[in-house]
């Protein structure tokens, strides 16, 4: 906090002095409406959310952790991409849904800079660990004599050390810079919580800087994990085609389909959101998007996963078994 004290006061912009400068202790959040049946409204329908997302990611990680069945990369990494879906998730929607009924929805300097790092940081992970997920699918479909040297445990615990660590360093750069700017426009962000692109828009500086690492560090990790991503289908295509029974197609790739479903929201709304120009971003627009990824889709994961998962589906019928035997 020091430190990012000490850049805030020596990051004027050329021409401003320290004596009419003052560097924010807090940003004022426009939100969604001041209409207050409406906030009501809005806050009862993204609590259900923000719990149906913790009942429903924890209650995979847990049965996947109990069960033996689930004891595979696979799952090993949906339990991660369940925590990544619960942290950054957790990082906005309390925040949000405190802001809903307060009257002034201001948060700390402190406050939003620590919201921006955990949620960028999560966010970045959970691409990593898609792209590791696609490539779980491509060895045990494309290669399943050495799926098990291909994906060891050590094999999978580093993709998901490498995902936490490039999320945290990529976040801690966006941080850093972000909050080295003056921001002497205004102190109110027209967002709902600290997010980069909205924050770059209250600086008085120059922020190319700022939106060429945006770009280059978000668009590094985001299109090389697609196409790990995209590679990875088009060879478990290719090798789904060559099967001969039209049931060993379908049940193959059926496999593939959860996942397919998961990168298409996630992507889409994350490319739309940090690869576009910065005179292209509309805040209205940009609230709605990024309500969707931020608190409705961590929610879809695990009902994704698990309708269309069999183990998943079995596991929790053996576990609610076991709750309710009498049953």
């Amino acid at each position: 906090p020091h430190l990012l004290s000490i850049s805030l006061v020596k990051s004027f912009p050329t021409g401003m002095s320290e004596r009419n400068y003052t560097a924010p202790t807090e940003f004022v959040f426009i939100g969604f409406t001041d209409y207050l049946p409406i906030r009501i409204i809005l806050f009862l329908l993204f609590l259900a959310v923000y719990v149906l997302t913790l009942v429903g990611n924890i209650g995979l990680i847990v049965l996947v952790n109990i069960d033996s069945n689930l004891q595979t990369p696979m799952y090993y990494f949906l339990s991660n991409l369940s925590f990544l879906d619960i942290s950054y998730s957790t990082a906005i929607a309390p925040k949000m849904l405190a802001d809903f009924l307060a009257s002034r929805k201001n948060i700390s300097l402190y406050g939003c800079a620590l919201q921006m790092y955990f949620f960028a940081c999560f966010a970045d992970a959970e691409c990593l660990i898609l792209a590791a997920m696609a490539f779980d699918r491509y060895a045990a479909i494309c290669n399943p004599l050495i799926y098990s040297t291909l994906m060891s445990r050590k094999v999978c615990v580093c993709f998901v050390v490498l995902a936490y660590v490039s999320g945290s360093m990529t976040s801690l750069v966006h941080v850093c810079l972000a909050f080295r700017l003056p921001f002497c426009r205004s102190h109110v962000i027209n967002h709902f919580f600290c997010d980069i692109p909205p924050l770059l828009a209250l600086s008085c500086a120059s922020t190319s800087l700022n939106e060429l690492l945006l770009f280059a560090l978000c668009g590094f990790i985001q299109t090389t994990t697609f196409v790990i991503i995209f590679i990875s289908y088009f060879c478990i295509l290719i090798t789904v085609l060559s099967i001969k029974s039209s049931g060993g197609r379908s049940k193959t790739f059926s496999t593939c389909a959860s996942h397919l479903i998961a990168v298409a929201l996630f992507y889409g709304t994350l490319l739309f959101m940090y690869l576009r120009p910065s005179n292209k971003y509309s805040p209205d627009t940009d609230k709605v998007v990024a309500v969707f990824y931020t608190v409705v889709f961590p929610m879809f994961n695990p009902i994704i996963y698990s309708l269309r998962n069999k183990d998943v589906k079995n596991s929790l019928k053996k576990m609610l078994d076991r709750i309710s035997p009498n049953q």
